[in-house]
């Protein structure tokens, strides 16, 4: 498994197997945990005490609050701490109040054992970016079909506009679909114009941006 650059990490989850697995896990990688937590109201108090560079958080804890309002109250200090979502099952409509500012990501808990595709989400999250379950991307791109505007994109557009969603690069999104980087760039403008969303936003803003719309529209 590779090393990474070494993160800081608190973990809240309820299931003391899962979350004693997790960082045992996180701990090989070369991470330190500095938290752990079995509620959500422990996880906010670990992570205001220790400032770690990223909290790793179950979006339901059976308390009177979730994961979800965990991340919630996390993510609106200033400066905001990067979380990462995890999930047995898809729950995504208050997942896109935190989307909007970066440093978020939310993946099903089978993601984990991937380790080393899970250990890159970790990171990108950690330094700002968004990583998000492909499951989550295609239900919402799936309920948002019926839309005017997403109907005008084609089905290449949507392909890459589904892989944009999930936090990859430009580069990234060529590669998977075996498009040249400026194709790429040219897919993106076009999505960008017919969602009327502006162009002038950086990468990851353009990709939350997009889930915003699309689920504020998915009903």
């Amino acid at each position: 498994m590779p090393v990474m650059t070494a993160l800081r990490i608190v973990i809240g989850e309820d299931s003391a197997l899962f979350r004693e697995g997790l960082a045992a896990l996180l701990a090989t990688a070369g991470h330190e945990i500095v938290g752990r937590a079995n509620s959500a109201t422990t996880a906010v108090a670990q992570t205001r005490a220790h400032r770690p560079d990223v909290v790793v958080l179950d979006i339901r804890m059976p308390a009177a609050a979730e994961g979800i309002d965990a991340a919630l109250e996390i993510r609106a200090w200033d400066p905001p701490t990067p979380v990462l979502l995890l999930s047995q099952h898809i729950e995504g409509r208050r997942s896109v109040e935190l989307v909007t500012g970066g440093g978020f990501g939310y993946l099903l808990k089978d993601r984990v054992l991937d380790v080393d595709d899970f250990l890159v989400s970790l990171e990108r999250v950690a330094r700002g970016g968004t990583a998000l379950d492909p499951e989550v991307v295609a239900r919402l791109l799936g309920a948002a079909r019926a839309v005017t505007a997403l109907d005008a994109l084609t089905q290449r557009e949507l392909d890459v506009l589904q892989l944009m969603a999930e936090g990859r690069s430009n580069a990234a999104i060529g590669t998977r679909l075996f498009l040249s980087e400026r194709t790429v760039e040219s897919h993106v403008r076009s999505i960008l114009a017919k969602l009327m969303i502006p162009d002038s936003a950086d990468d990851h803003r353009r990709v939350l941006a997009i889930l915003a719309y699309l689920d504020t529209r998915s009903g």
